[in-house]
């Protein structure tokens, strides 16, 4: 379990070519919602900020438990040791095609988000209800429905927390992944222009690209031996 929760958090934290490419609009479009007073420096916005993204980590936490529990009971219903092995490998392809979609070889991930974008559609109203922030609990609100955006990245994560034994096990996952993705969705949000910049040079995304396939590679080798 050490393993995959270092895994997430690396994932988490590689993903921010991805976060600034797919979060973006997302958290300037949030900023500029702020109230005048709000948006005039980063001491001012940090409370907004955090509350987006720990409402955003909590969602992820709770999808966690959800796909956890559903992996707890395949194992229950298949022989224990083969749907163990056989949800590690469906998780470790994931991280191989998630290197790959990060580093900018192979967008086949791309129609992962699609499939779930059906589900965004009814989800995202709720969100923007919230609308405009005026409040901290408001800007949490609308972190717990971004949770649930279609992403490649958050969706590799969560097979890997299918894989993880139970709920309590994939909310922990997920929570760690989410505390990896903090450091660049704050940065995006209180720094948005040098955050991108940074995120948009290609050594950066291959470099990511090349150490999630490396995590991948290295949980289907721990499986043949």
């Amino acid at each position: 379990m050490t393993t995959q929760l270092l895994t997430a958090f690396l994932v988490g934290l590689l993903g921010g070519v991805h976060c600034v490419a797919m979060c973006g609009g997302i958290v300037a479009t949030l900023t500029l919602g702020l109230a005048p007073e709000r948006r005039r420096g980063m001491v001012a916005q940090l409370p907004f900020q955090l509350a987006y993204n720990l409402g955003r980590v909590a969602g992820y936490s709770i999808v966690g438990a959800l796909m956890g529990g559903l992996g707890a009971l395949l194992m229950q219903s298949l022989a224990l040791q083969w749907a163990q092995r056989g949800l590690y490998a469906l998780a470790a392809v994931f991280m191989i095609a998630l290197g790959l979609y990060l580093g900018g070889w192979w967008r086949g991930l791309a129609y992962v988000e699609r499939a779930g974008a059906l589900l965004w559609r009814r989800l995202e109203p709720l969100g923007r209800r919230l609308l405009p922030i005026r409040s901290w609990w408001q800007a949490f609100g609308v972190g717990l429905v971004w949770a649930w955006l279609p992403c490649g990245l958050v969706y590799s994560v969560l097979i890997l927390a299918l894989s993880a034994g139970g709920p309590t096990h994939g909310a922990l996952l997920m929570l760690v992944f989410g505390l990896g993705t903090l450091p660049n969705l704050l940065g995006i949000g209180l720094l948005a222009g040098a955050a991108a910049r940074y995120a948009e040079q290609d050594w950066l995304r291959h470099g990511a690209g090349v150490l999630v396939i490396g995590f991948g590679l290295y949980a289907l080798w721990q499986l043949v031996v």
